[in-house]
């Protein structure tokens, strides 16, 4: 029993617990803050709350990718940073817990949090001799705000008839004093985002670029866009086209040092500049790209107007070997790609492109350079901020998704969407217009058939072909009868009809029937 009138060591669990809770949520914000600021000097990805992340993405393995796309979308970064903010307080508060019933506990807690956020900073790919320091910062300043704030907790005390009294600062104060420090670091972590976007962001960068006139533009088009009210534009809008790729925090190169180098199995190594890629001759192209985690008749797909250098005009400089069968392009962040040699040298339009729709890419799609590759899933091609390419073999060496279990080559399958009706919707008795888009890149869509509920495939009207390597729109005219039906489409290619067996997007992408249910009225 303690003396009578002296402070008694508390429990974890004891009363005040939820006081020392805070107390360490108030310090973590305090670390997070601290860390985003000292990131400023450091490089954005050695913020410890990014440097986390990121290694969290690299080692999420593809059942969760696959089911925080698809519940998520492109907005999975985001919820991924959500949720890494939770878990950070989660475990702030408990070393605030821990300190208060021995502070060494509590202490470790802290150091062992900002040495996993150091670890995780130093293995980037672009990490530098300072990659540590913001977690570093940010758990020493975490210690000393933890300590200040738990020396304010009110002690517990019991008077001499036994009666718990509280005793040392008032409730008050320390509940000032944590509010204080939460509010110093959420304002840290708001200046420190901020801040980064301001002195990292592209927009001066990607105005200074001046495009060359292509050497050969893309062809003229006729009626490819069919203009069906609610259904997806022909050409995609840059700023609706998805984004998918492991970037919590969107890298920042300058085209005025940008390189491309090109080794391996080569007879001679390549370095490209940036001067040199524009003073190339550069051609334009159509094509679309899509995910292999988009699913049956998702939106992780898209179409635009492309401009680059085509990838087999550089590795015919190199003079690939002949023992060579793929090429691993690598982003200034580390991800890897392998795509097939042949697909590269052969006579489709894969491009280190370097606008979109006319304009100098936009930073989150790959600025100033990233691969195009027609006829393959991104993950397998569309390399951005792409800085190398090594020519080597597939059983050489494994690129990033291939080590996490999906398959080192990645054909986009042909496959359909239904864009108008929404499934859901009432529709009135009638003509009504069922439209969308279909996709078989590289082999081109050569026809598109709808089924109402059991009944017999019928054609739809195709419009005009933008070529074989974008996808192509669709409409039908369909009578229909009041009740409940369903609308199912299947695109065809040279090869046929597209497989209507389901499959999930792992390993390689989804197949089957897109199919919408409506009501008629």
């Amino acid at each position: 029993m303690s003396t009578p009138g002296t402070p008694r060591r508390p429990g974890p669990l004891a009363p005040g617990a939820g006081a020392a809770a805070a107390a360490g949520v108030a310090a973590g914000a305090v670390t997070t803050g601290t860390g985003a600021l000292v990131a400023l000097v450091t490089g954005a990805s050695t913020d410890p709350l990014v440097a986390v992340g990121a290694a969290f993405v690299d080692a999420t393995p593809p059942w969760l990718k696959d089911w925080a796309v698809a519940a998520f979308g492109t907005a999975d970064k985001a919820v991924l940073t959500a949720g890494s903010v939770l878990v950070l307080a989660l475990l702030a508060a408990l070393a605030g817990v821990l300190a208060r019933w021995r502070w060494p506990a509590g202490a470790v807690l802290v150091v062992a949090l900002g040495a996993v956020a150091g670890l995780a900073a130093v293995g980037r790919p672009d990490a530098g001799v300072l990659a540590a320091l913001p977690s570093v910062a940010g758990a020493l300043a975490g210690l000393l705000v933890l300590r200040a704030l738990l020396a304010r907790l009110p002690a517990e005390v019991e008077s001499e008839d036994g009666v718990p009294l509280r005793a040392g600062a008032s409730r008050r104060g320390f509940l000032q004093a944590t509010a204080l420090a939460a509010g110093a670091g959420v304002v840290a972590v708001a200046l420190g985002r901020v801040s980064s976007t301001l002195v990292r962001g592209t927009a001066a960068l990607r105005e200074a670029v001046r495009l060359p006139a292509p050497a050969r533009t893309a062809p003229s088009l006729g009626d490819v866009d069919l203009a069906v009210p609610g259904a997806e534009p022909w050409a995609t809008p840059v700023t609706d086209f998805y984004r998918i790729d492991t970037a919590l925090v969107v890298p920042r190169v300058d085209p005025a040092t940008w390189t491309l180098r090109v080794h391996g199995l080569v007879e001679e190594e390549v370095v490209l500049t940036w001067d040199e890629l524009l003073g190339s001759d550069l051609v334009e192209a159509w094509v679309t790209l899509a995910c292999v985690s988009n699913p049956v008749g998702g939106d992780l797909v898209g179409n635009q107007r492309w401009l680059g250098l085509p990838v087999r005009e550089v590795l015919a400089r190199a003079r690939p070997t002949g023992d060579a069968d793929m090429v691993l392009s690598r982003s200034v962040d580390g991800f890897t790609a392998s795509t097939p040699l042949e697909v590269l040298t052969d006579d489709r339009d894969a491009l280190l492109a370097v606008a979109m729709d006319g304009r100098p890419l936009p930073a989150e799609h790959g600025f100033p350079v990233r691969m195009v590759v027609p006829g393959l899933y991104g993950y397998v091609s569309a390399t951005k901020w792409v800085t190398e390419l090594e020519v080597t073999r597939f059983d050489a060496v494994e690129a990033y998704w291939t080590q996490r279990g999906w398959s080192e080559r990645g054909p986009v399958k042909t496959q359909s969407r239904v864009d108008v009706p929404r499934t859901g919707a009432e529709v009135p008795a009638g003509d009504v217009v069922v439209a969308g888009t279909a996709w078989a890149q590289h082999r081109g869509v050569s026809g598109v058939q709808v089924r109402v509920d059991d009944g017999p495939w019928v054609d739809a009207e195709l419009a005009a072909d933008g070529g074989v390597d974008t996808w192509r729109q669709w409409r039908l005219v369909w009578a229909a009868e009041p009740g409940e039906h369903t609308l199912r489409v299947r695109a065809l290619d040279p090869d046929g009809p597209q497989t209507g067996v389901p499959a999930e997007v792992v390993p390689d992408g989804a197949t089957g029937y897109h199919a919408v249910d409506v009501t008629v009225v």
